[in-house]
């Protein structure tokens, strides 16, 4: 079973119908394999493996939300026959779709893995804020308390 039921999430989130929508549609390639991982709090690194590769077959591009890795293998001028074929040097499309304020930073390719550093910046006018009651902060300084206690 691959698929989630995602109503609970309707009910108390707001907002997110989108990204429960896209879990729900979800349909994961397995071709490059590729790892995401999360190098710091606000820095991820995707690593994928492309054995057979170039430099020069691969393009990168970013565009508002999504990440895209194009690879397109140039044919052999030499007719091959093989007994067995293990590795995959096929042409792929692979699309992530990036969080609000994530942008990348980097890539890399070398030994036939690719990495791409991604970061994620929030501007200081979208990060979490304080919001006083009436006015009045919720800070009670000590001398506060002890005018209030006498």
């Amino acid at each position: 079973m691959r698929t989630f039921d995602l109503t609970p999430l309707y009910r108390t989130a707001i907002g997110f119908d989108r990204l429960a929508n896209l879990l729900n549609s979800a349909d994961t390639p397995t071709y490059p394999p590729y790892n995401i991982e999360l190098v710091a709090e606000d820095k991820y690194r995707i690593v994928m493996a492309l054995a057979g590769f170039d430099r020069s077959e691969l393009d990168i591009t970013t565009e508002r939300d999504s990440l895209v890795i194009v690879g397109r293998k140039q044919k052999d001028a030499v007719e091959r026959t093989f007994l067995h074929r293990g590795i995959a040097a096929r042409d792929f499309e692979q699309r992530f779709q990036l969080a609000d304020h994530v942008k990348v930073t980097g890539a890399a390719f070398d030994n036939g893995m690719l990495t791409i550093d991604l970061v994620r910046e929030v501007p200081d006018a979208l990060r979490p804020r304080k919001i006083a009651i009436d006015g009045v902060t919720n800070n009670v300084t000590a001398l506060e308390q002890n005018r209030a206690a006498a």
